[in-house]
């Protein structure tokens, strides 16, 4: 059966629930892109900080050829390209299926951006390379800042507020459920993946009794659960407090006057920078007791998380775009006057052990390795154990470490340009070398092993380095030049590091640490 009713020659046309989409030309792999097809309504006018409506219908056949605008951002003097408004719920396809009843697998992406900035129209998570290797590949914008995750007890009344971003995740992955068979998708084989607050969102939502049923599969690229050195995520009561405050700061503070601002104006009065986590300082996900019943760690431990197969893992140089939010290091002395504020003088002798601090230098680095296990690392370990604690569904981790002329530094990010096959130039660290052949070679490594877990629920294939399971011995897959399954080499901090969590759940008074 044709997937597709022909347009030209090189164009096609998808039937979907609200109506009809013209894709671009096929390239010279096989592969269609569809762009900006509407998964919901505008979260406009009345609709903002509501969930997210369907999308109206439409007669005819809608082009689908460019991204639709980006969500607003809340990045300070965010210089992203690309059109950004409030009207932003698009999402994206690429396929190389050519019959509806191909069924293959499904790879959705959650971009990241601390739940603050980014999009889908991101050069470096194109989907065509991973498409033309046997995946449907789906990504999507959701909302952002204050317009995604605003909670405020006038909201309350009306519908449980705070987590609209994560709702538009949730409505998009219902999108791919009722259309994506039209695409020669399979709606039941479906591999949620993304990185950074990507993954963190992944993590989130297989610990969300909502996500059940919409996809899979899970892969995190260094993030899990939206905590770390400044405990788990906001509480319900501390949402609405920041919700309340910045109202009042508006002067009329009702829900009608805010809806009423200017979109603009409304983001541009809630920024957010680097210089802090937006775990707690921005408007971010919060334990609404709809979306996010708990603390998602805590959900994990207990167990009641989604039992699908796992993938997940973290880079070499977490801490690169994150030093802003390191602790004091200016000094030796500096910085162990502040980890013993953070983890109390009896933990000394054994912090000392796995981040040293004898010199300046010695110190300087080991504050950046804490930023790097406290912001990301630690909790995508945490989230491998704790997955595999339950035993009911395999479990892959992976250490990226790769570096070359291309990608100077394993950083944070660095990995997405291999894992699509883009190859895009590496701007967060700062590097403009055009990739290698040795860079490529890595490339197809690592989209043959993101596909063949989409596919199977196991990286392992013909031709590839083996990838064993993920078990007690902590041995994870290092991406490297050469690629092979090793004790992961951070064991040692990240195991200081759990022992400071009770019940699933990092200090509270970390937030206080400088």
């Amino acid at each position: 059966m044709d997937a597709f009713t022909t347009a030209t020659a090189a164009e096609r046309e998808v039937h979907t629930q609200a109506g009809c989409v013209r894709g671009g030309s096929c390239d010279a792999r096989g592969v269609l892109a569809f762009k900006g097809i509407p998964y919901a309504a505008p979260p406009v006018g009345p609709l903002r900080w509501c969930a997210p409506q369907p999308p109206a219908p439409w007669d005819g056949v809608r082009d689908a050829l460019t991204f639709g605008a980006g969500c607003l951002s809340a990045l300070e003097n965010d210089q992203r390209p690309g059109p950004r408004d409030e009207d932003c719920l698009y999402l994206n396809v690429w396929t190389a299926a050519k019959h509806a009843d191909e069924k293959r697998p499904v790879m959705v992406w959650i971009h990241g951006g601390g739940f603050q900035f980014g999009s889908s129209a991101n050069p470096a998570t194109d989907g065509g390379a991973l498409a033309a290797k046997g995946a449907v590949v789906v990504s999507f914008n959701y909302r952002l800042g204050i317009l995604g995750f605003l909670a405020h007890p006038d909201l309350d009344r009306e519908a449980p507020s705070g987590n609209y971003g994560l709702q538009d995740q949730l409505m998009a992955l219902r999108w791919v459920k009722a259309n994506i068979a039209g695409f020669g998708g399979d709606p039941d084989n479906v591999t949620l993946f993304g990185e950074s607050a990507g993954a963190m969102a992944v993590g989130v939502l297989m610990a969300s009794p909502l996500a059940h049923g919409l996809f899979h599969k899970a892969i995190g690229q260094s993030g899990a659960f939206w905590d770390g050195k400044h405990g788990p995520m906001q509480s319900f009561e501390e949402a609405r407090a920041r919700g309340l405050a910045f109202a009042r700061q508006q002067g009329n503070g009702s829900i009608a006057a805010l809806r009423a601002m200017p979109a603009d104006q409304l983001n541009a009065a809630a920024p957010w920078s680097f210089r802090t986590s937006p775990v707690v300082t921005a408007f971010s996900p919060s334990i609404d007791h709809h979306v996010v019943p708990d603390v998602p760690a805590r959900r994990f431990l207990r167990g009641e998380q989604m039992h699908i197969p796992l993938l997940a893992g973290w880079n070499a140089a977490e801490e690169f775009p994150f030093t802003s939010q390191s602790l004091p290091d200016q000094s030796a002395r500096a910085f162990l006057t502040a980890v013993e504020e953070m983890f109390g003088k009896e933990h000394m002798a054994d912090l000392l052990k796995v981040y040293p601090a004898a010199t300046d230098a010695e110190a300087k680095a080991s504050a950046a390795a804490l930023t790097g296990d406290y912001v990301v690392g630690e909790q995508c370990w945490q989230w491998l154990r704790l997955h595999r604690r339950g035993g009911r569904a395999p479990v892959y981790g992976y250490h990226f470490s790769y570096t070359s002329p291309y990608t100077p530094i394993a950083s944070h990010v660095t990995e997405i340009p291999f894992v699509f096959g883009t190859l895009t130039p590496q701007q967060v660290i700062g590097s403009t070398t055009l990739p290698a052949d040795e860079d490529r070679a890595l490339a197809r490594t690592l989209m043959d092993y993101w596909v063949n877990f989409a596919a199977h629920g196991d990286p392992n294939g013909s031709g590839l380095p083996p990838w064993p399971a993920y078990d007690e011995t902590d041995v994870v897959q290092i991406l490297d030049k050469a690629i092979e399954a090793r004790p992961n080499p951070q064991a040692a901090r990240f195991r200081f590091l759990d022992r400071f969590r009770q019940d699933g759940v990092l200090p509270l008074r970390w937030r206080e640490v400088a």
